[in-house]
This record gives C-alpha cells, structure tokens and sequence, in this order.
C-alpha cells in the first residue's frame, strides 16, 4: 500500500480552497498560515500550539492572527477601487466594519488601523456599539453608520457626535424614527445627517433569507418611502437625507442576488435623486461571503463569488442604472463583516480520549459452557471469515440475537456477564462487516447505515455552546481539521462531542466538497496530544457563546508575522481565558461568601474528629486555589489529566 501523502489530505480536507491562500499544509504534515497570502512566508500552526503550551497556556484556546485582518481590509479595500477605476466610476468607496459580527476590542482597532488609508469606518446597531464607535472614530470624513431601532438617548448620542464634527449618519429603520430624530434634533438644534433603510422586495438567498424582503424586520416599504421624502421636505431637510440603505441579510452564497438587490436599490436612488433629494452615499449592507466548505458554489456553506467579483458587480449595477437615468454615481459603502474577520480566528481543540462501539477494555473469554445465544453469535463471527458470505444476511441475524438476549436478560435467564458477551460480538461482527464492504461496488442500503452507527465519538475539550454556537444553533459548518500528522492516513471516522452534559453538545456535520458529511475522517489517537483547528470562527462567535455547565471564555493568543523571530512570528498578547471563580460571579455567587462557607463546613468535620486539623487546612488551601483554575479540563504534555 502506497504511503499517505500529504495531497491526499489537502485533497481530503480541501484546505487551499477555504483556506483562501491564508491556510495550507505544509511538508511536515502541518497546518501553515501565511497571514499576508504569500506562501513562502508562513507559520506553523503546530508550533505556535506547543509554544503557548509550553508557556502554561492552557487549551482550548482561540488563535488569532492579526495580520489576516489587515490583509482583508486592504483586499476589500483595493477590490472596490479596482472595479470603480475600470468602469470609470465617478463615486467613491467607503467600508465600515459592522462591529456585532466581532466587538472585542483587539479586532475592531486592527481594522481601524489597517483601514485609515481608506478611510474605513464603523457600522453600530447598539447604545454600546455606538459609544465606542464615537471613542475609536477620530477624524471628520470617516463615516459610523448608526443602525438598529433607537430610542431618544440613542438619537442625542448620535448627534451629540455630530456636535464633536464626526462623520454620524442615523439611519431610520421605521417612519416613528424618522420623526423622533428630526424631534430631537430640533431640541439640540443639531442638524442630522439621515440615512432611511429601504426594504426591498429582493429577497436573500441562504440561512438568512427569511430575514429580507417583505419579512424584514427593519425598512420602510415603498409608500412609506415616499412618506419619508415628503416628511424631510416639510422640515425643509430633503438634503439632510444623505445615505439609502439596505440589506438582505448575511453570508449570500448566489451573486446573483446580490445584484438583484444592488439594482432595486439603485432605481430607489435614481428615482429620489429625480425628487429632489440630493443622496450621497448608496450604502449595500452586508451579505459578502465566506466559503467555508471551499466548493465555489451557491450552498449556503459557500459562495459562487470572489470579493473582486462582489466589488465589480456592486459598481457596474450602480453605474448602468445611473447612466441610463443620467444621474450621478453615488458614493458607494458597505458594511461587509464576516469577510472581514471570519479568516483570522481558530480555535485549538485537544483530543483527549475516544469511545468506539464493540472493542471492550476488558477481554471476554467464550467458553463451551455458554448459553446457546452466545454460541450462535460466534458461529455468526466465524461465517464472516468464509468466501461468498452473505453479509446482509449475517447483519439480519446478528440484530435478531441481540434482541433476544435482551430479553432473556429481562426474564433472568441471562447473567450480566452473559449479555456483556452478546453485546461484545455484535459490534465486533457489526465492525467487520462494515470493514469487509466498504469498498464493495453495491452496498445494501441497511449496510451502509452502519457507518455513521459505527462511528467513534472524540472527546473534545471545549464547549460548542460557548465556541461553536452557530453550529450548534442553525448547523452552520465550520472546517475542522487536525493541524498535525496530515502526512499520515486518518483512518478514523468520528463525529466529536464536547465536555458539557448536554446531548447536543456534539459535532456531526462536516463540510465535503460535494455534500455535508456526518462523520471526520481522523487519526488514531497514540498516546500523545491530538491537536484539531476549528477555522473561519473570527464572526459572531466569539460574542455570541454562552455559559452553559459555566464553561467560560477561552484563551486568546493574539499572533503577527515577523521574519526576523526565529519561527517568523511572535505572540503579541495573551488574554486569560475565564477561571471558576469569575463564572461563578457571573451568576450571582460572591467568592468569598462561598469560600466561608466550605470553611464552616470544614471545622464542623473537624470538630466531629472526621479530619484533622492539618487536613482541613489542606483541603480549604485546595478549594481556594481551584477558584483560580482554567473552567475546562487541564493536561500535561503527555495528555494526561492533571492533578494538583
């Protein structure tokens, strides 16, 4: 048999094509990221994971690599100014980061930084949101873009940054808020600059489509659109309506769509134009996409696009519709944030044990003493081994037995260790049964079913809940691949289930190049760390997990390139994960109210002569130190549990 090659998991896991020249194996079977898309400068994966290990940095732990977000301001960036110089364009370009899709501070400033060339701005839909966009935003031109229903604080705070000269547009997502803006900005005699929402008829295509069109929760239709001018023109403020927005939801996979939309949207603008409304800026939304499975396709997992497509398409549509109407070219923005910062973040999972249906710790001797159940079953064993088997026939007899077992052991006519015995052979007939057909030109339909039952569980140190929630919430697929021995055959298929106690805290859809697969293919696990990177996580999941079983935040490592560090990167931060005591404050339990306690009851042992004094001192030392302590498990090196 021909040695695994490192193509055949390329092949297998389809990196170089979600990786989006970001991510790539390397020559010692390694997982490689090349933050600046140029391959001949990258970062081993494997080596950062031992280098922050060795550092006492506990996994789970979230990577980050900073540069990938300034190269995907930059492409985004430079894509849109490509498309308005080919087709001679007469508007600008202007991004804003739509800060939900990642609030945390080290990214939103990344991509400011990397954006000021551009002036790049930010997309707020909250009072929170917003106050920070009006600290990060300096300057007068770069434009926040204030969505989301507002109340009247909301409205004050937003004009309260056009009193500092900041580039604030309010956009109205409802008539009622239109009024309530031009009501208080009367009382703060503060001109506005206004941005009106449409919702279009287009709908989105994908998870979110039921968000867009006529169901969409935010925009005015075309009446009241029509409303909303005349409003303007009675306050005398038709030219404080700068900007018409829209938006048909996240991650489109079909750009077609998105042109359908960019279009309807256009004719809106052409005919306010016509009105007598002087808008400046077009403003598309979100809905750029990632290609999380890598098959190019309009899947929802996908995109059938790439970023200069979006970009040329996004003009072109404005342009035709604006020449034809002779009109001139707005401003062009967009609010693109997955694609902004999908790429950037991985998260480090451990392997740390297995569960695999029919292979018994404890060997089990047969005996011709055993009951006639037993001695059936292994006749059934021995007819796998001979030519010509019916194996379909041997899986009927096989289910049928173990029926019966169980109910013998129901009427007590069975032992434990009886049954223990029937059990044992029918996944051991159930595994090679499978093993033997395979790789078969026709298999039966209930034969085939045994691959997903047959499948090995891996434990995973983590909780979806917290890290995955999208998975978990609407099966949105993620690449998870180990990052380590790709030079050798991941014989294994497994679905993986994580350290809450939830039955759905588990894994079992994948992304496949044609289709969703239910099980990963994996390593067999030999004793050392077992290391897998869930990718493309740097959008909403970082802010959307939750304490389920008061599992915390991870850890953070934040990572930048550098050439002249002997393994050409550094860790710039470390952000500790949450500890048991911080959680517990979360809900409501003080740390040292519930130390007391475990106090009280330790002297009470004490004084029933149950401990000694020396003893009780050790255990309260423990507990207090297990407040300190990382919420998920703890390994050595070896794999193994630690113990203090």
């Amino acid at each position: 048999m021909a040695a695994w090659s490192i193509e055949q998991s390329e092949k297998l896991y389809n990196v170089e094509q979600w990786g989006a020249g970001y991510f790539h194996i390397n020559s010692k079977g390694h997982i490689a990221v090349s933050p600046t898309k140029d391959s001949t400068k990258a970062i081993d994966l494997h080596t950062v994971v031992e280098d922050i290990r060795n550092r006492g940095i506990e996994l789970p732990a979230v990577v980050r690599f900073q540069d990938i977000l300034r190269s995907r301001v930059k492409e985004l960036n430079e894509s849109f100014r490509s498309a308005i110089a080919e087709y001679n364009y007469q508007g600008k370009y202007t991004g804003v980061f739509p800060i939900k899709v990642n609030q945390l501070r080290e990214a939103v400033e990344e991509i400011l930084d990397a954006g000021i060339p551009y002036g790049y701005g930010i997309e707020c839909g909250s009072k929170p949101e917003l106050y920070v966009a009006l600290a990060l935003i300096e300057d007068k031109e770069t434009p926040i873009i204030a969505n989301g229903y507002k109340d009247a604080q909301f409205i004050r705070m937003a004009l309260l940054g056009k009193q500092l000269k900041k580039n604030v547009i309010l956009v109205a997502e409802k008539l009622s808020e239109l009024r309530l803006i031009l009501q208080q900005s009367q009382e703060l005699g503060v001109e506005p600059a206004i941005g009106i929402r449409a919702k279009l008829s287009t709908k989105g295509t994908g998870k979110w489509e039921a968000s867009s069109g006529d169901q969409s929760k935010f925009g005015l239709s075309t009446p009241e659109m029509i409303e909303a001018i005349e409003l303007l023109k009675q306050y005398n403020l038709e030219h404080a309506f700068k900007l018409l927005h829209f938006h048909i939801g996240s991650q489109i996979p079909d750009i077609r769509t998105i042109k359908a939309a960019v279009k309807e949207a256009a004719r809106i603008y052409v005919s306010a134009h016509k009105m007598g409304v002087p808008i400046q800026y077009i403003d598309v939304g979100g809905g750029l996409g990632v290609d999380y499975d890598g098959s190019r396709t309009p899947f929802q997992s996908s995109m059938n696009y790439t970023m200069q497509e979006y970009a040329n398409d996004v003009v072109y549509t404005i342009l035709e519709v604006c020449n034809g109407e002779e009109v001139p070219h707005p401003n062009i923005v967009s609010e693109s944030g997955r694609a902004i910062v999908a790429h950037h973040s991985v998260l480090i999972l451990e392997i740390f044990g297995n569960i695999e249906k029919g292979y018994p710790q404890r060997k089990l001797d047969y005996t011709p003493d055993d009951p006639d159940i037993i001695q059936e079953m292994l006749d059934l064993r021995h007819q796998l081994h001979k030519k010509n088997t019916n194996y379909l026939e041997v899986y009927h007899d096989a289910v049928q037995r173990r029926e019966e077992s169980q109910s013998l052991f129901n009427l007590g006519y069975l032992t434990l260790i009886e049954k223990a015995k029937v059990e044992s052979l029918f996944w051991e007939i159930l595994n090679t049964i499978r093993e033997y057909t395979r790789n078969m030109d026709s298999i039966p339909e209930e034969l085939m079913e045994l691959e997903p039952k047959l499948a090995d569980q891996y434990l995973c140190n983590f909780s979806i809940f917290q890290s995955l929630l999208d998975h978990w919430a609407i099966d949105h697929l993620f690449p998870i691949v180990p990052i380590h021995r790709l030079n050798e055959e991941p014989n294994k298929r497994a679905t993986l289930v994580d350290i809450t106690c939830d039955s759905d805290g588990k894994i079992g859809k994948f992304i496949d190049l044609k289709d969703i697969k239910d099980r990963l293919e994996l390593h067999p696990l030999n004793g050392q760390p077992y290391y897998l990177g869930i990718f493309l996580l740097g959008a909403y999941q970082d802010i959307m997990g939750d304490l389920h079983n008061l599992f915390g935040r991870v850890n953070e490592v934040h990572v930048f390139m550098d050439d002249e560090e002997p393994e050409d990167y550094y860790v710039e931060e470390i952000i500790p994960g949450s500890n048991v005591g911080q959680v517990l404050s979360l809900v409501q339990y003080n740390e040292n109210e519930i130390i007391k306690l475990i106090k009280k009851s330790v002297d009470q042992r004490i004084k029933e002569g149950i401990i000694k004094p020396s003893e009780g001192v050790r255990l309260l030392d423990m507990y207090e130190l297990g407040m300190k302590d990382y919420t998920y498990l703890q390994f050595k090196p070896n794999g193994a549990l630690q113990t203090k």
